[in-house]
């Protein structure tokens, strides 16, 4: 059911130019700004309004999908009016909610537009935000979650048409349940975890954190796999209730490594997952869980499981860190966990540990499977407890 929340009480009340929205996790920026949007398509006559995120899998599963859901919960979603092609809503009226990416650059120069919304504005560029701003008649809708100060900051926030806002989950009466009571433990973890203290400050608080501590800065995202490139394994992490299975592709080209996210799903069987390994090439596995790869390898997965030493995490970090990583735009739980698995600090002197959060991890775990026993076994044959 549709709820008019704070948030978009806050987001209609905003009258500048530019309207910046800083938010933590489940405050409801992207429910808060699509409901003001589609009003002012409803209600104004031939007003085109641009959606744009980092990449259209982003969209998919983000604004897009909400948009949906808002249209189909106040009752104004008819589905001859979507274009599931060019993703765009026409309304009655001649107004038009189109929604496209920002590493489209031919979208980034082309038609002008009403409004403009830039949902997770600090993934994406400056130049991309002048390009599209430029172009905007009326006004333009930005947030994100401030995990750092990023080109809002520097460039827009003292201008004079600029407003800015912090919501938080307190803000959103339609906050589920399940991220509340996800969000009150991390305030509980904060009391004696610098890590959890700046989580809180950031997704809890809607307050600007750092990005220090974070284990790979080797990467950046694809948006396809090159027809050059070769597929090479497997990483798998097994998970079931509480945390998710998760495989990676993992492929040869030229100097780099491609990572293609291909399963982050919670209560799956062996025999579920084994149809997501489609080749015979080697799968590396959790080795926690020997009958799970037994059972793997009678489905004809080419399953073998990682044998973990003392310092294998460090060194399977160690070994990713000297690599260079492209990963497909579509992998979003591993672009999640790349920007936010970090080194663990000391809980009363805030000192780095040599160790790594044990969150975030799940599919950064099944990558550096394959690379222990891949690029690891070549260079350190029987240390680690490498196979």
């Amino acid at each position: 059911m549709f709820v008019r929340t704070t948030v978009i009480n806050k987001i209609k009340g905003l009258t500048k130019f530019v309207k910046g929205i800083q938010g933590g996790t489940s405050a409801g920026k992207t429910f808060g700004v699509l409901p003001v949007l589609i009003d002012i398509a409803a209600k104004n006559p031939l007003t085109e309004i641009s959606i744009v995120a980092e990449s259209i899998p982003h969209l998919k599963r983000g604004a897009m999908k909400d948009f949906k859901k808002i249209m189909i919960e106040t009752g104004r979603f008819v589905d001859a009016r979507w274009n599931a092609t060019d993703f765009k809503y026409n309304f009655a009226n001649g107004s038009q909610i189109e929604f496209f990416s920002a590493d489209n650059d031919a979208k980034l120069r082309g038609a002008r537009r009403d409004y403009l919304y830039m949902n997770e504005a600090n993934n994406m560029t400056f130049h991309a935000y002048t390009e599209l701003a430029s172009r905007t008649k009326k006004g333009v809708y930005l947030d994100w979650n401030p995990v750092n100060e990023f080109w809002f900051h520097s460039e827009l926030q003292n201008d004079s048409d600029v407003d800015f806002i912090t919501v938080t989950y307190q803000d959103n009466e339609a906050c589920p349940e399940s991220a509340l009571n996800f969000i009150l433990k991390a305030k509980e973890k904060a009391k004696t975890s610098s890590y959890w203290q700046n989580w809180y400050d950031v997704y809890g608080l809607g307050q600007i954190g750092n990005l220090e501590g974070v284990i790979f800065n080797n990467w950046k995202t694809i948006d396809t796999i090159p027809d050059e490139a070769r597929l090479i394994g497997y990483g798998l992490d097994f998970g079931y209730t509480n945390d998710p299975t998760a495989i990676v592709e993992v492929y040869k080209y030229n100097d780099n490594r491609i990572l293609n996210e291909i399963c982050y799903n919670k209560g799956l069987s062996n025999s579920q997952i084994a149809k997501y390994i489609t080749t015979k090439l080697p799968c590396y596995c959790d080795s926690a869980e020997p009958k799970s790869i037994a059972e793997l390898r009678m489905y004809g997965v080419n399953a073998y499981g990682v044998t973990k030493g003392a310092d294998s995490i460090n060194f399977g970090i160690q070994i990713m860190q000297e690599e260079s990583y492209l990963v497909t735009s579509k992998s979003l739980n591993l672009v999640n966990e790349l920007r936010k698995y970090a080194w663990d600090k000391d809980k009363k002197t805030g000192a780095k540990l040599n160790k790594p959060i044990d969150s975030f991890n799940h599919i950064i775990d099944s990558a550096r499977y394959h690379e222990m026993e891949t690029i690891g076994l070549k260079r350190n044959k029987g240390k680690y407890g490498i196979r």
